[in-house]
């Protein structure tokens, strides 16, 4: 029987063959280099053509290496032609761009952290679209004027090198506190929080030792705890990991278990997923959605709707999953066995006020930063 990996190598060709001809994607009206899509949802409902398109098309933090992107992109250009750019920055980066460019809009579609989304959004820069199957996403995951949208979510996690740990005499990591330990703080890597993953595990943090939206106090004494130990803030950490160079590292439980089980670098064994808590039981693992709106004035509307529809159809979901990350339609699919167990989950995931969160996001991490000393702050 093969394997889960080798099953999962053959899935983006597999897809792909099957999606012309499924109606409840996108349908097309008629052939040939003009081809027209039906696209949207309710009042959204429009026709795109084909003839309209670019030759790539520019979505924020689209990239491969993050949250099944390449599949995605690949198996999107395969049915409709339309190739995308490999855009690698983090959410935070991706804001910043879009209020640079904000007066000759290079991009088409914000797509990253939700409440960085929001943030977009309040400033002035998205504008309202309602994609194919908007209706099946929770109402606090969307925006009821259509200018953000969630697609998938993720939950704060550690990962780390099993083999590594029983060299060096230590136990799989279950709260915070064992990350304190100057043997797993010795090579611990945690993103800077100007990152939405950064910026979860700070919240998980922080949480975790009873600290708020309003006091990170917290999460600062606790990062630089680490650090005093050889803990490092930076992200692109994942061919250090596959090569030992540093034994753990805080991001998503996508990012660990698509390590885990789809990585040809490392055999399964090698690699461990934890959810924490904090040194009492505090629920220590942040849940952050991710989405899209589409941006005021940007080029290339028509293929961006498309792109949203595609996103949002069982098919584009099916495609986190093949890379562990939850899709935000996930009770209508079949969740992979190898995630944590649901009761884990339950035990320490929590999430916030997202409206809130918006508002206090950059002070958090002004405050995070200068307070543990990273440098950019």
């Amino acid at each position: 029987m093969p394997s889960r990996r080798q099953v999962l190598s053959g899935t983006g060709a597999a897809l792909t063959a099957g999606l012309a001809g499924c109606s409840n994607v996108i349908s097309t009206e008629s052939g040939g280099s003009g081809e027209e899509y039906d696209v949207g949802y309710g009042d959204y409902e429009t026709t795109v053509s084909a003839s309209n398109f670019p030759e790539t098309l520019y979505i924020y933090c689209v990239q491969t290496g993050w949250s099944n992107w390449g599949a995605l992109m690949d198996s999107f250009e395969e049915e409709y032609g339309l190739a995308l750019n490999d855009d690698q920055r983090s959410s935070g980066e991706a804001l910043t761009d879009i209020r640079n460019n904000a007066q000759d809009p290079t991009h088409s579609t914000y797509n990253g952290g939700y409440t960085y989304g929001i943030i977009a959004k309040n400033e002035g820069f998205t504008t309202d679209y309602k994609p194919a199957n908007w209706d099946k996403v929770p109402d606090q995951l969307k925006t009821d004027d259509g200018h953000m949208t969630a697609t998938r979510r993720m939950t704060t996690a550690v990962t780390y090198r099993k083999d590594v740990y029983e060299e060096r005499g230590l136990d799989a990591p279950e709260t915070w506190e064992d990350l304190r330990n100057p043997d797993i703080a010795q090579d611990l890597v945690i993103q800077p929080p100007q990152a939405a993953v950064g910026l979860a595990g700070a919240l998980s943090i922080n949480n975790a030792y009873g600290g708020s939206l309003d006091d990170v106090q917290p999460v600062i004494d606790y990062l630089s705890d680490v650090q005093e130990k050889g803990t490092t803030f930076r992200g692109n950490l994942e061919g250090d990991f596959t090569s030992g160079n540093i034994s753990t590292f805080v991001e998503y439980d996508y990012t660990g278990l698509d390590l885990k089980y789809n990585s040809d670098a490392l055999d399964e064994e090698q690699v461990g997923v934890s959810l924490l808590t904090g040194p009492d039981g505090e629920k220590g693992a942040f849940q952050n959605p991710y989405g899209y709106g589409m941006l005021e004035d940007a080029p290339n509307p028509e293929a961006a709707k498309l792109f949203m529809d595609y996103v949002l159809s069982l098919d584009g979901q099916r495609q986190f999953l093949d890379a562990y990350v939850r899709p935000i339609r996930a009770s209508e699919l079949q969740m992979p066995d190898e995630f944590p167990a649901q009761s884990r989950y339950e035990e320490t995931q929590f999430g916030v006020d997202y409206g809130r969160l918006v508002e206090k996001q950059q002070s958090i991490i002004n405050e995070i930063g200068s307070g543990v000393g990273m440098t950019g702050y």
